[in-house]
């Protein structure tokens, strides 16, 4: 089983890395930013990726969306520092197949990687539950915003400028300005900084 591991925190990468040494035949890939990551996906075309949330630049929603552009079947396992069941909602309505948090106990992780590397879905058993029950606030801001909406108020919340996100997205600083409007439209607020200090609050700047 070839892994992708896609994860900015070097002590991150090396336990799950030490994690996965324990089933047979496992072949890791590691990566520290999104750029880095689809060019390895290309190349390699690992069994599974493991995929935090919160990277620099290009962010995992945003990742998650080009791996599946590139390849409809991939196999995406978000493992993220969010334990919010708002976050997993959003991550598995993008398409990733499991979502486990760095909270999750060694065991399920493995679990997690071996249904998703398998071609089943996993959720880790708390937030699943949650999930269940239906405990995501109808009125919560994330569930009136795009991947893409997300992805720039990221950006913002990490200080990026309109310039540096379009940059970032590949796409023309017009598209940018034009969606950051609309951002401040769904979410009642009038000015950038509103953006920010609710990208901070929401917990989507890292």
């Amino acid at each position: 089983m070839k892994v992708l591991i896609v994860d900015d925190h070097a002590i991150v990468r090396d336990g799950l890395k030490r994690l996965l040494s324990a089933l047979p035949a496992v072949q890791t890939s590691e990566v520290a930013t999104g750029r880095e990551a689809v060019a390895t996906y290309k190349k390699e075309r690992p069994d599974i990726v493991l995929l935090d949330l919160n990277l620099p630049g290009i962010g995992g929603l945003e990742l998650l969306r080009r791996f599946l552009l590139e390849d409809k079947s991939a196999q995406i396992l978000i493992v993220s520092m969010h334990a919010e069941v708002h976050f997993a909602a959003r991550a598995l309505q993008a398409g990733a197949r499991g979502y486990v948090s760095k909270n999750a106990a060694p065991d399920e992780l493995i679990k997690a990687v071996q249904r998703v590397a398998g071609g089943e879905r996993y959720i880790e058993n708390e937030i699943a539950q949650e999930l269940a029950l239906q405990n995501v606030p109808g009125d919560h801001p994330l569930g009136q915003l795009s991947e893409r909406d997300i992805e720039i108020m990221r950006l913002l919340g990490e200080g990026r400028s309109l310039t540096e996100i379009a940059e970032a997205l590949g796409v023309g600083y017009k598209t940018i300005a034009n969606t950051s409007s609309q951002i401040k439209s769904k979410l009642g607020v009038a000015r950038t900084a509103d953006l920010i200090r609710l990208s901070i609050e929401m917990g989507l700047a890292s």
